[in-house]
């Protein structure tokens, strides 16, 4: 394995094990607490908007001094998003992703943290899911 392929390797290692760990010490793989930030209604829960408050404001932060560089470290180019507009398959997969984090309070970063807890409701989950992602790209051409 090329020394540069080893390096992009560790270096998403050490950046999934921090995000899982940021998820986990946060609550974030509480679905309890995920549905309690959703429930504006009843016993709102405000955790979820100071995980999300934090880690914009990281990223803010990151992104004045990192996109100042020609590239990323370990890459070629940045992969930064340049559409703005909103189309069906945008509105209709937002729809599909707000259904199930409402359902079952989990998106698909907790939901692989929560896994190292062996909850059955997260087993079942992230199979589902997975099965849901390979779906999609064949899914969206009907739309």
């Amino acid at each position: 394995m090329h020394s540069q392929n080893k390096l992009r390797l560790i270096a998403s290692l050490v950046s999934g094990i921090v995000f899982g760990l940021g998820m986990a010490i946060s609550g974030m793989t509480n679905t309890e607490r995920v549905q309690g930030f959703l429930d504006l209604a009843g016993a709102w829960d405000p955790t979820l908007a100071f995980v999300m408050a934090g880690g914009m404001l990281v990223t803010f932060i990151g992104y004045q001094f990192i996109l100042k560089k020609p590239a990323p470290l370990l890459g070629d180019a940045f992969h930064v998003p340049t559409r703005t507009d909103i189309d069906k398959p945008l509105l209709i997969g937002a729809i599909l992703f707000g259904a199930g984090w409402g359902l079952v309070g989990y998106c698909p970063g907790p939901a692989i943290a929560g896994i190292s807890y062996g909850y059955t409701a997260t087993l079942t989950f992230v199979p589902t899911m997975i099965i849901g992602l390979l779906l999609a790209k064949p899914l969206g051409k009907l739309f």
